[in-house]
């Protein structure tokens, strides 16, 4: 049994995989952070088929392509406003050097299609017809927008570009003088491409073609381009098995609007370039299974050497982790690796898809698998900061846009362009047109007296109209010293509100400032006596510490001489034993000595005693001589045997 975070059926949807794995890494792409994912697996485990999808069911790939021109597509920049280097970094231009630019690039004798009239190839229009319309919820309005694409392969541990427009041969053989190959196997590799390392220290292909563009079809018809060159073969596990890694890159621009919200402003440091890779690994195999041979070998072995190598660095930086040391981790033992070291280091967020066949078959492979990729999970690696701010106001394309619109329908009202000064302009002809006009000055004869009563009157009436437009200016003149005199009032009474509030703020920021002071005095003595207590602690601690050495070390002691106890108990006790035994039977030997002592001392006085009845009992008649005691120890008596000791 293993455990993952997420765990996703046969029959589950490409939209729900999606939703769960992909969808956040977009969202971070677009908020300026990096993403990695790739799908891992044994071969004929559907890798390819999770990652690009099939007609009528788009994969990973166009879902991500789908889900970021739905949330930046209002607010793209033109095309070749954003230029990138060979540094992997990116430049901004102004509006004017990107039309000069797009109008080079357009005389080019490169035939192009509109991108209104473009025909999608009908291998791929299936999968880019996304329905459900997915978005990013927080998208910087205020920022202008570029799409770059890339497509590598890592092909026996070299780099090759997709996109490139050379012819695109795999590895050629050596051939000799005689025009026939080689015999010996070597073979010389073709032109890859080098890894180098930017200013950020964040490694990138060198030379690769980079391609913007601005709408999902555009860029999967760029995939699909690359795809078509990407290295398959026929094996015994798999009908189109990919032979090499492909790695395609989405590179997304962002630069803020200046303070009017119409250009892009120029300043480099404010650019952020982020990227998301989605790396369809090749899998892994047994040649044993494969019954691989030739090239096929070879890949194979290159194959398995690389995802080896991806293991050995996963493993490494748990081990970092863990137990908190510091082994080199092997990067460059490979291409796949050393491309992706920023990664794993923490320059953004990695997510895994393992793809498992349930074929009995591939049982030992898929567990092997499962175990590497329950691994990986404990591996945690530091996230990038934040971008900073720009410090513009927010909301400026917004207002630059409704400013827009309300000067066209001003336009519109007035029916031609607005000049400058607009209100003053309008004032002054609205006032002279309200005069009378002046009639005909011409004096074409002297006898005339029609013209200058004419002239006179319209003078008149016009004096009379700046008498009473001066007298009602007066009014208004008077008015509004009255109204500014009463706002004056108004404005002083404010102030003086104000600078009593100020005064009661002031009051108050005195008074937190002294409870500040008090407080942060506080905090030194609490900080000081905490560390009295601490360095306490650490004497009691240090004096714990050697008790209970000297504790274990009496406790030790007490248990060896007790054990010793135990030995001399155990040995007394045999020698007690043993002295017991010998005492017992010497008791029995001495007992029976005695016994025999006894029983032959109770034999001689019967014998005794018969003599002594027989010469009682013997008549009188004659008295025999009396033998001499010399005579009876020289003539021994016979002795019976003597009867057996009792036992």
């Amino acid at each position: 049994q293993y455990s993952f975070k997420e765990v996703f059926g046969m029959q589950v949807e490409q939209k729900e995989l999606f939703d769960v794995v992909a969808k956040p890494l977009v969202e971070d792409l677009i908020r300026g952070k990096n993403g990695l994912l790739f799908t891992y697996g044994v071969t004929g485990s559907g890798k390819t088929h999770t990652m690009t999808g099939s007609p009528g069911a788009g994969g990973l790939l166009p879902r991500c392509l789908a889900m970021i021109f739905n949330s930046i597509g209002p607010f793209q920049a033109k095309r070749f406003v954003f230029k990138l280097d060979d540094k992997n970094g990116v430049d901004v231009q102004s509006d004017v050097d990107a039309l000069l630019e797009r109008q080079r690039r357009e005389a080019l004798p490169i035939p192009k299609t509109p991108a209104g009239k473009r025909q999608l190839d009908p291998e791929f229009a299936d999968m880019i017809d996304v329905q459900d319309q997915c978005r990013a919820e927080e998208v910087d309005e205020d920022n202008v927008y570029g799409v770059f694409v890339s497509y590598v392969e890592i092909y026996n541990n070299y780099i090759y570009d997709l996109l490139e427009e050379a012819p695109f041969d795999s590895v050629k053989p050596k051939w000799n003088s005689c025009n026939t190959p080689v015999r010996n196997g070597d073979f010389v590799p073709p032109q890859s491409k080098i890894l180098r390392e930017d200013q950020n220290h964040n490694m990138y292909v060198t030379g690769c073609t980079e391609v913007e563009v601005k709408s999902t079809e555009e860029a999967f018809e760029v995939f699909w381009r690359g795809q078509k060159k990407r290295r398959i073969a026929n094996t015994q596990l798999n009908r189109e098995s990919s032979r090499s890694h492909s790695v395609f890159i989405i590179k997304l621009a962002q630069a803020p609007l200046d303070a009017d919200g119409d250009n892009v402003l120029q300043e480099k440091e404010q650019i952020t370039l982020s990227q998301l890779s989605l790396v369809d690994l090749a899998g892994s195999e047994r040649t044993t299974r494969t019954k691989a041979e030739g090239n096929r070998l070879r890949e194979a072995g290159n194959i398995n050497q690389s995802l080896m190598t991806l293991r050995t660095c996963i493993e490494v930086l748990r081990e970092n982790q863990l137990y908190g040391t510091n082994k080199m981790v092997p990067y460059r033992d490979s291409k796949l690796t050393h491309l992706f070291k920023n990664y794993f280091d923490g320059e953004g967020k990695v997510r895994m898809i393992v793809c498992v066949n349930p074929k009995a078959e591939d049982y030992e492979e898929s567990l092997q698998v499962m175990r590497f990729a329950e691994v990986t999970q404990d591996v945690e690696v530091a996230r990038p900061m934040d971008r900073p701010l720009c410090g513009l106001t927010p909301g400026r394309r917004l207002r630059n846009q409704a400013f827009r619109e309300e000067l066209s329908r001003k336009l519109e009202l007035r029916g031609g362009p607005l000049a400058a000064g607009p209100e003053e302009k309008s004032a002054a002809e609205m006032f002279f047109q309200s005069f009378p006009p002046l009639p005909s000055c011409e004096l074409l004869d002297i006898n005339d007296d029609q013209t200058l009563p004419k002239l006179i009157e319209a003078l008149e009436q016009r004096h009379k109209m700046r008498q009473m437009l001066a007298e009602e200016f007066a009014k208004n003149v008077l008015a509004f010293k009255t109204m500014l005199q009463e706002f004056d009032s108004s404005v002083a009474s404010k102030e003086n509100y104000i600078q009593g509030k100020l005064a009661e703020k002031e009051k108050t920021i005195t008074g937190q400032r002294t409870e500040m002071e008090r407080l942060e005095k506080k905090i030194k003595t609490l900080e000081y006596k905490m560390e009295i207590l601490e360095k306490t602690a650490t004497i009691y601690e240090e004096d714990k510490r050697n008790l209970q050495q000297e504790l274990e070390s009496k406790s030790q002691k007490l248990q060896r001489q007790a054990s010793d106890k135990r030995r001399l108990e155990a040995r007394l006790q045999g020698m007690v034993a043993e002295t017991s035994l010998k005492w017992e039977k010497e008791c029995e030997r001495r007992v029976a000595a005695k016994q025999l002592e006894m029983q032959n001392k109770l034999w001689v006085k019967d014998e005794k005693l018969k003599q002594l009845k027989a010469i009682v009992t013997e008549p009188r008649a004659e008295r025999p001589e009396r033998p001499s005691r010399e005579r009876e120890r020289e003539k021994a008596l016979p002795r019976s045997v003597s009867p057996s000791p009792l036992p």
